[in-house]
């Protein structure tokens, strides 16, 4: 379990950080062909880094691998260990780190660009710092050093939360199995400006990977109100319809399906390589990335999950 005080740190930090970002219409296309990901040497890490290296080599991307660590701001025994020393020793370990990472990523996918950052703030604002303008942010589900409790702390909470580019979180180990290369993209469908960027991003990868798409709206749980029902479905056909107009490649899947929403989801993406949802919701996906449905899917997806603000809709398209 992360240390409070320093979780409220570091959820300071990153709101102070997306202050300071420039928020403008045309931001969600100031693309530049880079991929980041948050590093700290540990296997969940370098699983993260090698399937962001797989998109980068896919989308001709620069891979950037980021290593954000904090110093102690108070009740430190400075007695024990110097400062100085202790900086020294914490960006040593981070260039161990990237020096892993970035090894292993040039030995499973050789001839991608590889960028390293070693970079002296909490590691969710290192990585807010460096997505600025990137095509996506990927982590891992577990870490260790900076981003140990990354998915029931705050950093993971603070990128998909904050983040003006789409985030990856990678949890699964078998992420890059050959086997589940044929399966489907799967997207969550509601009626929220991040829902419909959710669905542009999940139109192009679906077409980028040369797969089907799976689109899935969840509805209440109402048969006294057919309708609802209609329009659910209506819904459903709405968000859909101008995208599968633009890739006409993508064989797309439309499910309607009534019940509870992490569980629906989770139990579709059983059979994905990719569940992308909306970082804002209405509707079926109400409130999803403030409480604990953001934090089961995160946890629980059985693939990885990719978190699109509204913000992306426009870069999603173009990109």
């Amino acid at each position: 379990m992360p240390d409070i005080s320093e979780t409220c740190r570091e959820a300071r930090s990153a709101r102070a950080i997306c202050a300071l970002l420039p928020d403008h219409p045309g931001m969600a296309t100031s693309r530049n062909g880079r991929i980041v990901v948050g590093t700290d040497g540990s296997d969940s890490a370098v699983r993260a880094a090698l399937w962001a290296a797989d998109e980068a080599r896919r989308r001709s991307a620069v891979l950037r691998l980021v290593h954000g660590y904090a110093m102690p701001e108070r009740g430190y025994p400075r007695f024990l260990v110097p400062l100085r020393a202790l900086r020294n020793g914490l960006r040593a370990q981070a260039r161990t780190a990237l020096h892993t990472t970035s090894e292993a990523v040039r030995a499973a996918v050789p001839g991608i660009g590889v960028e390293t950052r070693v970079i002296e703030a909490p590691p969710a604002v290192a990585l807010l710092r460096e997505s600025h303008g990137a095509l996506l942010t990927v982590v891992g589900s577990r870490g260790l050093g900076g981003f140990s409790g990354m998915l029931v702390g705050s950093v993971a909470m603070a990128l998909v939360g904050h983040s003006r580019v789409p985030t990856v979180v990678v949890r699964d180990e078998h992420s890059r199995d050959p086997a589940h290369r044929s399966l489907p993209v799967v997207v969550g469908v509601d009626g929220s400006p991040a829902g419909s960027a959710a669905v542009a991003f999940a139109f192009r990868d679906a077409s980028a990977r040369g797969v089907a798409l799976t689109a899935v709206h969840v509805g209440k749980d109402d048969h006294s109100s057919p309708s609802g029902t209609e329009s659910d479905r209506a819904l459903l056909s709405e968000r859909t319809a101008g995208w599968q107009e633009d890739y006409p490649d993508v064989s797309l899947e439309k499910l309607l399906i009534t019940g509870h929403v992490v569980r629906t989801l989770l139990e579709v993406a059983s059979h994905a390589q990719l569940l992308v949802v909306g970082n804002r919701g209405t509707g079926g996906f109400h409130g999803m990335l403030l409480g604990s449905t953001s934090r089961s899917l995160v946890v629980h997806a059985p693939c990885p999950l990719a978190v699109v603000g509204a913000e992306d809709a426009t870069g999603a398209a173009t990109a």
